[in-house]
């Protein structure tokens, strides 16, 4: 009996602790450091030095693994080295933090164009158009990718080249 309001103030309190963490976003709790590290890395990829904006966004990395705009960043520096299959795997990771990452899927989509998976980049797009509802500026540079289709040399090495015979497998004997 003495000890029931001690106990109901210090399960109220432990609630009240719980609770107060869960009321914010994780991106609310980035490393602000690392937060400066990918502005800078804009700036660099955005002046074509990529090695640098790397570098940046790698440190940006180090100092806080959870910044899902440095693997963002990092899949637009890969992209804009013509590394495809790199930038799908840096927006897998931001998409991995955040599912729902409107930024990382339209960036997963031109990636995928960008490596000739144009059927993957239409339902990127159909997953950024469900998330936003209204028309959004990164469904329609999706879009707009899609509609551009992948680059010659990607679809130049998709198709046989002309006289080669093509290979079939071999049949099995029944």
């Amino acid at each position: 009996m003495r000890l029931t309001p001690i106990v109901l103030t210090l399960a109220v309190a432990a609630g009240t602790m719980a609770s107060a963490g869960l009321g914010q976003r994780p991106d609310d709790q980035i490393d602000p450091r690392s937060e400066a590290l990918v502005q800078q890395a804009r700036g660099q990829t955005s002046a074509g030095r990529f090695q640098d904006a790397t570098d940046l966004l790698e440190t940006a990395l180090a100092l806080d693994p959870r910044n899902r705009a440095a693997y963002i960043a990092l899949g637009r520096v890969a992209q804009a080295e013509r590394l495809p299959g790199k930038a799908v795997r840096y927006y897998a990771d931001a998409l991995r933090m955040e599912p729902n990452d409107v930024d990382a899927l339209a960036g997963q989509g031109e990636a995928y164009v960008q490596r000739g998976a144009v059927e993957r980049a239409r339902r990127n797009l159909a997953r950024v158009q469900t998330l936003c509802r209204a028309p959004c500026p990164q469904a329609q540079q999706l879009a707009a990718t899609i509609q551009r289709g992948p680059p010659a040399e990607v679809l130049a090495a998709q198709r046989p080249e002309q006289g080669a015979p093509i290979e079939r497998p071999a049949q099995r004997p029944n």
